[in-house]
């Protein structure tokens, strides 16, 4: 019994000392070197009063760059850190029916998309982003190609859909990239089903561990300027700001990933 338990307790242990390795290794490469923050900091100070890279909306013109090589530089970073099983979890179990994606930047979700979802709309405003996401798509069978379509258009502003049209609507890594995350949430809210998911896999500042948070506080600038993603948001306020019921919130790398599965609230 005692080496049986002694095994156990073994195993915990590396698996504890991987996930932590994982975490940590994954965060120092998403923060380059220390010449890059330098770099970045001189463009602060030679840049106009105020300026900010976490602020400036441009910011999101990075994706334009990034997109040919953004599957290579980030799939090493997921795959550490177990973000694709949390990706096939969330739509294995949550996304059915007719789906919209927002923020589907080169369709890293499209493999994990189950069976009985029957029609999935891949919306992001980075056409170079998209591209990728319709290379992918090509070397897929024609039935399976004839389940995804393409649409370059604004999270903020899906007026080109009408309310409650959506079974499920999905989100995975965007909430960091939009000017008004809580507008793309009631965005989301207003054309899913009264029945229908929100489904969210996300990065922000972690509740649990504030040695973390103040890694992702002091790296935010160079982060937003080389990947266009503003990682250490408050999640909890822009969940609970933008009004969502949450059916589901679990954490994860130390409260710094959150995996959501919301609806849209019942009016009163």
């Amino acid at each position: 019994m005692s080496s049986t338990l002694l095994r156990r307790g073994a195993t915990v242990t590396v698996a504890a000392g991987a996930y932590v390795a994982a975490t940590v290794v994954a965060y120092k490469f998403l923060t380059a070197g220390v010449e890059d923050q330098q770099d970045t900091q001189q463009q602060l100070q030679q840049a106009a009063d105020g300026f900010s890279f976490v602020s400036n909306p441009e910011r999101n013109l990075q994706f334009q760059k990034v997109a040919e090589t953004y599957d290579a530089q980030i799939g090493r970073d997921e795959t550490y850190m177990g973000i694709n099983l949390l990706r096939r979890s969330l739509l294995y179990f949550h996304a059915k029916g007719t789906v919209l994606e927002v923020g589907a930047g080169t369709g890293r979700n499209l493999s994990y998309y189950p069976s009985r979802v029957k029609r999935v709309v891949l919306s992001d405003t980075s056409d170079q982003m998209l591209w990728q996401a319709k290379k992918k798509l090509s070397s897929m069978s024609k039935e399976e190609q004839s389940r995804f379509a393409c649409l370059e258009a604004n999270a903020a502003d899906l007026s080109q859909f009408p309310n409650g049209c959506f079974d499920t609507v999905v989100d995975t890594f965007g909430l960091c990239s939009y000017d008004d995350p809580v507008q793309v949430l009631q965005e989301m809210a207003r054309v899913c089903k009264p029945e229908g998911k929100i489904l969210l896999l996300e990065h922000g500042r972690s509740k649990t561990w504030n040695g973390l948070s103040e890694y992702l506080d002091k790296h935010a600038e160079r982060h937003a300027k080389n990947w266009g993603c503003v990682w250490n948001r408050d999640l909890d306020a822009i969940l609970d700001e933008a009004g969502l019921k949450l059916n589901k919130k679990s954490t994860w790398h130390f409260g710094t990933t959150y995996y959501v599965v919301a609806c849209r609230r019942a009016k009163a």
